[in-house]
């Protein structure tokens, strides 16, 4: 018998003998769980977020491009990468431009482009799906319009967020948003700016991604 063959066979006598029950997870959640009202995770989602050294700004559906503006004028960013074909995103390429800011977008595949991408993009644009108030993380779902690489190269991070999509618990947000109906390649959860603490546990921004995260909360009344 081989060490896989000894192996198999062990874990196939630690087997349980008889199918056990599934956990009540929606029953654990719901007894364990605060539900909050829109205003409380509004609320929760940003302290949290802003914890992990996060921006967050409310705006509105009419003036969201304006702050971006400003955000981006504050830091001296005159560039930015958005996702033409999305609402947001051609929104930005008709506005931004006008006023000074250069949009480049994702339309060519990375080998073409790798070293702009790398070397000469400062900041990007992309839209959350939904949000977490219970831990202060957005959802991002990559597709071919917001690809992975937009949200991990830049070092300025800015994300679009519907305060109407922020839930309580990740439990809450897979079964709202069905999940289990179908899952992108990659399913994004981000907590705050990229930092690392493995070299003598000094805590270092961006070292594997960008520096800045910076949220723009639709619908936020604060």
């Amino acid at each position: 018998m081989s060490a896989r063959d000894r192996i198999l066979a062990k874990l196939r006598a630690g087997a349980p003998s008889e199918n056990r029950s599934e956990p009540d997870v929606a029953g654990w959640f719901a007894s364990h769980r605060p539900v909050e009202t829109a205003v409380q995770k509004v609320a929760r989602f940003r302290s949290c977020i802003e914890l992990a050294h996060a921006e967050v700004h409310a705006v509105t559906p009419n003036n969201w491009l304006g702050k971006l503006h400003a955000v981006l004028h504050a830091r001296g960013v005159d560039k930015i990468l958005v996702a033409e074909g999305t609402a947001h995103g051609d929104a930005a390429l008709d506005r931004l431009p006008p006023q000074g800011i250069e949009c480049s977008t994702y339309d060519i595949a990375i080998e073409a482009w790798k070293s702009e991408l790398f070397n000469a993009t400062p900041a990007s644009l992309t839209a959350a799906r939904a949000a977490i108030a219970e831990t202060g993380t957005l959802i991002l779902w990559p597709d071919e319009h917001e690809p992975r690489l937009m949200s991990l190269v830049p070092p300025v991070h800015i994300v679009l967020l519907d305060a109407a999509a922020i839930y309580n618990t990740f439990f809450e947000a897979m079964q709202a948003e069905g999940w289990k109906d179908g899952l992108p390649t990659n399913a994004l959860l981000i907590s705050g700016p990229s930092k690392t603490a493995d070299i003598q546990q000094t805590l270092a921004y961006g070292a594997h991604g960008p520096k800045e995260l910076i949220v723009l909360l639709i619908g936020d009344e604060q």
